[in-house]
């Protein structure tokens, strides 16, 4: 991963090691923080610590500092202090496929199975498709997602246009065989001059059977690519069918074979999924996620919010953004970390309660999230994916 800073002035590329004390609150405040700056942004980067009330201890040349006590910083302005060892994360996103089929000329992929996601008692219908991707090119890498073009047409006569969905298997498909991509679809329903109105797309998908042909574009989208260093931590937000991405990072961080087919990327960091649903019967994967979190009890942490079956210390419903305030310091040490990525996916409503406990959370800690967070997103750390 780039970590994205002012521009470097071409003549003069020197860095600089900037020690610290009187950041954060409590304890915090006496610890010594170090952090790494471009002589370009040196004197902002003073103004910044001095405003949130920090105090420059020393200026070193950072050739002359001690590897293991600098710390990259994801931009000149400093609000929160990164691991003092631990470099950022690199993207390695250089050979990522992007729009191998366009609309006018898509791939046609063969369905192989869909089947429902949902137990008993759910609320909804979300059903899981597979597509046989043989005969074609059509590769794609974890985070991307597909165009899919419904048959039939609109009101107007005219082709339906294609809808996005995230990608729900990992680069070598549901069965390992590099040949398959799968799809986990909620079907839309709403209510329109009391009639229930059901969406193109989605009902489309969701009733088709084994053996019918699919019009398929893309891959599309490097907005939520995993970093590709093995040791970097992923925190994952995820509501209904949001959880599609999520379920691609966590099958080739943990599933057995997948592991088995990558010697080159053996996850080690730490991976924490936060996975909102109205029921228990509308949780996505759980059973597979259990069996990551037994597996791997050092590597994964799996939080549930389940909205009609638990309740928020206010005696209200549990949503996902009140897990992310009850586990707020946790995730903000985390985040504290350069190697830490945070993904958010699911539908958009989710996003101002994520953003509201976020603020809370950095509050806390005397940060502010306004500030942070697009620092995060310079950074390539802060991934939302939202429709």
């Amino acid at each position: 991963m780039r970590v994205t800073t002012a521009s470097y002035r071409q003549s003069d590329t020197r860095t600089f090691t900037l020690v610290v004390v009187g950041l954060g609150i409590g304890k915090q405040r006496q610890a010594e923080k170090h952090f790494i700056v471009p002589f370009s942004q040196l004197q902002v980067s003073i103004r910044l610590i001095t405003s949130k009330g920090g105090k420059i201890k020393a200026v070193i040349p950072y050739s002359e500092a001690t590897p293991a006590t600098t710390s990259n910083v994801p931009s000149a302005s400093v609000t929160t202090p990164v691991n003092q060892s631990a470099p950022p994360a690199k993207s390695g996103h250089a050979d990522v496929p992007v729009n191998l089929y366009k609309p006018k000329e898509p791939f046609i992929g063969t369905v192989l199975e869909n089947y429902s996601l949902l137990a008993p008692g759910a609320i909804g219908r979300v059903n899981h498709i597979i597509f046989d991707l043989s005969g074609g090119n059509l590769r794609y890498v974890e985070g991307q997602s597909i165009g899919i073009i419904p048959d039939g047409t609109d009101a107007s006569g005219k082709p339906h246009k294609l809808r996005l969905y995230s990608i729900a298997s990992t680069r070598h498909g549901d069965d390992l065989k590099d040949n398959t991509i799968s799809l986990c679809v909620r079907q839309l329903q709403y209510e329109k001059d009391g009639e229930t109105i059901n969406g193109v797309c989605s009902t489309f998908l969701c009733d088709i059977k084994p053996g019918a042909k699919v019009k398929i574009t893309g891959p599309v989208g490097k907005e939520m690519l995993l970093p590709a260093d093995e040791t970097a931590n992923v925190i994952m937000l995820a509501t209904g069918t949001g959880i599609a991405p999520m379920r691609t990072y966590l099958r080739r961080m943990f599933e057995p074979g997948e592991r088995a087919k990558n010697p080159e990327y053996q996850f080690r960091g730490k991976a924490w999924l936060f996975m909102g649903a109205p029921t228990t019967a509308n949780l996505l994967y759980d059973d597979d996620f259990n069996r990551y979190q037994s597996g791997f009890p050092d590597n994964f942490r799996y939080t549930k919010a389940i909205s009609r079956e638990q309740t928020n210390p206010s005696g209200g419903r549990m949503y996902i953004q009140d897990r992310v305030t009850e586990y707020a310091q946790e995730i903000f040490r985390m985040i504290e970390d350069p190697k830490t990525h945070v993904y958010m996916c699911g539908l958009r409503g989710m996003e101002p309660g994520i953003d509201k406990a976020m603020t809370e959370a950095a509050a806390a800690k005397g940060l502010d999230w306004s500030e942070l967070r697009p620092q995060l997103k310079k950074a390539e750390r802060w991934h939302v994916e939202t429709y």
